[in-house]
């Protein structure tokens, strides 16, 4: 089962991640370290007029499953909404947890890690890329104007 969980598929999305590094001037940014493991994400965002994700930076050091996670994400990212994350990260949640199908949409290939929810202790260093994302896009709406914080509540 170990060899089904590192499947050519995630390895080949942990080696491969979009958007790593950091932004020069975030409007936001997010940090999530998964206890267990010691995994980290580091996540830089700015956003459109539409409080969307327009430009995304993320530093992960993390096991291959963190950062097939990561990778997933930086494929997907650019142009969601908070909203979109919110969802994206309930549905990996869920997946993990409590049986879920996984997120739909442009997090659809978040799927691949489905396998993960037979290894419990993997689970935080899979979500660390998706809480971070999701802490920095609050953040930069928070920065952006003070009547985006109604809808955070939201999507909470």
């Amino acid at each position: 089962m170990i060899d089904e969980l590192y499947s050519a598929r995630i390895l080949k999305l942990a080696a491969n991640m979009p958007h790593s590094g950091r932004l020069a001037a975030p409007q936001g940014t997010g940090e999530r370290v998964a206890k267990l493991c010691g995994s980290k994400a580091v996540v830089d965002v700015t956003l459109d007029d539409d409080g969307r994700i327009a430009a995304f930076a993320q530093d992960v050091k993390a096991c291959a499953l963190g950062q097939a996670a990561a990778g997933v994400l930086g494929e997907s990212v650019v142009g969601a909404s908070v909203e979109e994350i919110a969802a994206a990260r309930d549905a990996m949640a869920a997946m993990l947890k409590a049986g879920g199908e996984g997120p739909e949409g442009r997090f659809e290939g978040l799927r691949a890690l489905k396998l993960v929810a037979d290894y419990p202790a993997r689970h935080a260093s899979t979500m660390v890329a998706i809480e971070a994302t999701l802490d920095a896009v609050r953040q930069a709406l928070a920065r952006k104007s003070p009547d985006t914080r109604t809808s955070l509540a939201g999507a909470a």
